[in-house]
C-alpha cells in the first residue's frame, strides 16, 4: 500500500527551535519499518494524487489560510475514492469550530462557547453578560495557532470593536470566558491512537501570556492525566472521533471538572518525542488500520 504522508509548506511560524521536528522523525520511523510512505505538500498541484492508496493527514498546519482550496482538495480526493485518515467527513467537520456545538449538544462538557457569525456585528455586553465574565476570548471558528484572536474586556472592548467587526464580514468568530485556569494551572492535551490512550502533556504558557502553543514560547510537560478525567476525555472520542487513527483531546480542570479548548482531528501535533511509546503506539494503530482497509473492513 501507497501512503501519502501529507504535510505544509514550511514556513518558520509553524516551527520552534525548543521542540524537534516530529515529522521527521515520525516518517523516518514508518520508513525504517518498511511502510511505503512518502511525504507529500497538500499544495502541490503536481502531485498525482490517484497513484496513492491512502492519504495521511499528519501537518497541513496551513489549510485554515486557503479553507476553500482545503476544501475543494479534500473533494478531489474524495471523488478518486482515496482512503483519508483521518476519514474525510470527519475532517471537514472538525475543519470549522462549530463542531463544538454538537458536541456540546451530545451532553459533553466544552468550555461555554458563543458564536457571531459573518456579516454579524459584536455586542460585546450582551457577551460578557452571557459568559458571566469581564474577561473573553474571541477567535475565528476557523483557524489556529491564535491567528486573529482578541482578548476583550469592558475597559478595551472599544478599541478592538471596529477591527472585529471588519473580521466578522469575512468569517465567523467564536467567543470565550477567559480560563484563568489555562495561565495559572495549564492545559491538557491527551492523545489517543485508534481511539485507546497513549499519553498526554501539560501545556504552560509562558509568564503574562494566555497562549500555551510552543511556537508562542509556551512549555510542555509529559504528565499522566489521572485517571477520573482521562475517562472524562474518552467521552469525546467514543462519541465523535470513533473512526480515527489519531486524535488529540485539548481542555482544562475547572473545578475538579474537565471542559473541552478542542478536540483535534485534523493535523494535530501530537507530542511523540515525549512519551517512549508514542511512536510505536501510532505505527501499531496504522498497521491495523491498514489491514482493515485491505480486506475492506474500513
Amino acid at each position: 500500500m501507497k501512503i501519502a504522508y501529507v504535510c505544509y509548506t514550511i514556513q518558520k511560524k509553524y516551527t520552534s527551535e525548543t521542540v524537534k521536528d516530529e515529522d521527521i522523525l515520525l516518517i523516518e520511523f514508518f520508513k525504517n519499518k518498511g511502510l511505503n510512505i512518502h511525504r507529500e505538500v497538500w499544495t502541490n498541484t503536481s502531485v498525482d494524487w490517484a497513484d496513492y492508496d491512502l492519504v495521511l493527514f499528519k501537518s497541513p498546519w496551513d489549510y485554515h489560510e486557503d479553507i476553500i482550496k482545503f476544501y475543494n482538495w479534500l473533494e478531489h480526493l474524495n471523488q478518486l475514492n482515496i482512503k483519508t485518515i483521518n476519514p474525510y467527513e470527519i475532517i471537514k467537520w472538525n475543519s470549522d469550530k462549530h463542531y463544538l456545538k454538537d458536541i456540546a449538544d451530545s451532553g459533553l462538557a466544552i468550555i461555554p462557547t458563543l458564536f457571531v457569525e459573518k456579516n454579524m456585528s459584536l455586542r460585546a455586553a450582551s457577551v460578557f453578560n452571557q459568559l458571566n465574565s469581564e474577561k473573553i476570548i474571541i477567535k475565528p471558528c476557523i483557524g489556529a495557532g491564535s491567528k486573529n484572536t482578541f482578548i476583550l474586556t469592558p475597559e478595551n472592548i472599544t478599541s478592538h470593536q471596529i477591527a472585529i467587526d471588519e473580521f466578522l464580514k469575512k468569517e465567523a468568530f467564536l467567543i470565550q470566558p477567559y480560563i484563568q485556569e489555562i495561565e495559572s494551572e495549564g492545559e491538557w492535551s491527551l492523545i489517543f491512537f485508534d481511539g485507546k490512550f497513549s499519553h498526554s502533556v501539560l501545556k504552560k504558557p509562558r509568564s503574562g501570556d494566555f497562549r500555551v502553543q510552543h511556537t508562542h514560547g509556551g512549555s510542555i510537560h509529559p504528565i499522566k492525566m489521572n485517571d477520573k478525567h482521562l475517562y472524562a476525555a474518552e467521552k469525546y472520542i467514543r462519541q465523535h472521533a470513533e473512526r480515527c487513527l489519531y486524535s488529540r483531546v485539548d481542555g482544562v480542570i475547572v473545578n475538579d471538572t474537565f471542559l473541552l479548548m478542542e478536540l483535534e482531528l485534523i493535523e494535530p501535533f501530537l507530542f511523540l518525542s515525549y512519551d517512549p511509546m508514542a511512536f510505536i503506539n501510532y505505527y501499531n494503530a496504522l498497521v491495523k488500520l491498514i489491514d482493515k482497509i485491505e480486506k475492506k473492513e474500513y
